[in-house]
């Protein structure tokens, strides 16, 4: 019997040691061998803080939290260093050891390697990453086909979408992809300078051709020569500066100010616009003959709210960019913190976003990002949105599932996917908040 039941705990998948209540391992299993690099004998006796090395051992150890609180501990994140030195993701539960009089004995431990899951994960980054752009939103992944297509033809691209939607990486990810990639990318912000500056600022000007002109200064067309010239916000320019542009667009000549000779360029054009240009040609605000011009190739950004199921994938990204930078380690977001993620509206889509998460980023000490590390500005919004009906942290849990399970016609699977949880801890929180049914 004593054989049989041994041969059933080395057979289990997952690391498993058991510690007496002076924290020695008194029992591990062939998987907590492999996993940790160390054998059983070597383990035997032995401090278990000496033997399972991870980075929670000191603050959150696992078993003293069951022995603590007299409750099991499930899916606790940390990281172990292995007797190579090697560092793993793993995730662990915990429980107490009882003899057979249901006294005290000690605690045991389980733990699984997630490297494999974390492979997994970095492939899928692979197929959802585009030139820095993360979406799994289909429309997204049709802009990012269609972009490959036409990368290596040399025509104009128009992309529309409001403020943060990431309209000037999509312009960049246009030059990456194409034949002239290695040329400069010279991207000109045209709502940003005044009538009085633009036109010099696109064309340059000649020495002598105004008061203060004392030298020659390139425009931006001839500073991206052989690249590529990226107009942010076209819609903005007057209709003087329109009819100068058309003719750039349709022979590639222009004439810097003060210039008797035109200059040629060969700079592949794309413009951007967070207005929509049809209706500013039908409020005559943007010459219809630039707009048929320019809109060669249009591509429409949707809002993040338009696309809430990237919001983890997003975070993730962001997460590990700055992790990179950082050298901080981060795990992730609590569940309460992705909720509210989930419920807000990002006015600043994307870019809002990926502030949020640096903001919360910088502040947390944790494993994972909490509430209380996203922006005051954030929790306001969503505090004043229920101020007539005050909500817990659970009620705003509830309401980012209910909302998401809506969005995806009751399908667990695909909400699960969309809020970054396990599809087993989805179904125990709908049934938790007796939200069964309410779809």
């Amino acid at each position: 019997m004593e054989q049989s039941c041994h041969d059933i705990f080395d057979s289990i998948e997952e690391g498993v040691f058991t510690v007496d209540l002076n924290w020695r391992i008194t029992s591990f299993n062939r998987a907590a061998e492999k996993i940790t690099g160390v054998s059983g004998k070597e383990a035997m006796g032995q401090p278990c803080g000496q033997v399972f090395n991870t980075n929670i051992c000191q603050s959150d150890c696992a078993i003293r939290k069951a022995l603590e609180t007299n409750q099991p501990v499930f899916n606790l994140p940390a990281y172990m260093t292995r007797s190579d030195s090697t560092r793993i993701p793993v995730a662990l539960n915990a429980t107490i050891l009882r003899d057979h009089k249901g006294r005290m004995i000690g605690g045991v431990e389980t733990f699984r390697d997630l490297s494999s899951l974390s492979k997994l994960r970095k492939s899928f980054y692979r197929h959802h990453v585009f030139e820095n752009m993360v979406s799994k939103d289909q429309k997204m992944l049709e802009i990012f086909s269609t972009l490959k297509q036409i990368a290596d033809s040399d025509c104009i691209v128009l992309i529309e979408g409001a403020t943060g939607t990431g309209k000037e990486l999509l312009a960049k990810a246009v030059h990456n992809n194409s034949p002239k990639k290695n040329g400069p990318f010279v991207p000109v912000n045209c709502g940003a300078l005044p009538d009085t500056l633009i036109e010099s600022e696109l064309f340059g000007y000649k020495a002598g051709a105004f008061t203060d002109a004392k030298s020659d200064k390139p425009g931006r067309f001839e500073r991206a020569q052989n690249g590529t010239i990226f107009l942010d916000e076209i819609g903005d320019i007057s209709h003087a500066l329109q009819v100068r542009l058309l003719r750039v667009l349709e022979d590639g000549s222009y004439e810097p100010l003060g210039a008797v000779q035109s200059a040629r360029t060969n700079a592949r054009v794309v413009v951007a616009s967070h207005r929509s240009l049809d209706k500013l040609v039908e409020e005559r605000k943007f010459r219809e003959d630039l707009y048929f011009r320019v809109n060669v190739i249009k591509f429409s950004l949707p809002k993040l709210v338009n696309r809430k199921e990237d919001i983890p994938l997003l975070v993730d990204y962001f997460i590990d960019r700055f992790g990179q930078k950082t050298k901080k380690k981060i795990m992730g977001l609590t569940h309460e913190a992705m909720a509210a993620l989930m419920l807000y509206d990002w006015p600043g889509n994307i870019r809002e976003l990926e502030h949020a998460i640096e903001h919360a980023f910088l502040l947390c000490k944790e494993e994972r990002i909490g509430l209380r590390h996203l922006p005051d500005k954030l929790l306001t919004e969503i505090n004043a949105a229920f101020a007539n009906n005050p909500r817990t942290l659970k009620d705003i849990e509830k309401n980012a599932i209910l909302n998401a399970l809506r969005r995806n016609n009751g399908k667990k699977l695909v909400t699960a996917r969309e809020l970054g949880i396990n599809k087993n801890t989805l179904r125990r929180k709908i049934v938790g908040y007796g939200i069964e049914g309410s779809v």
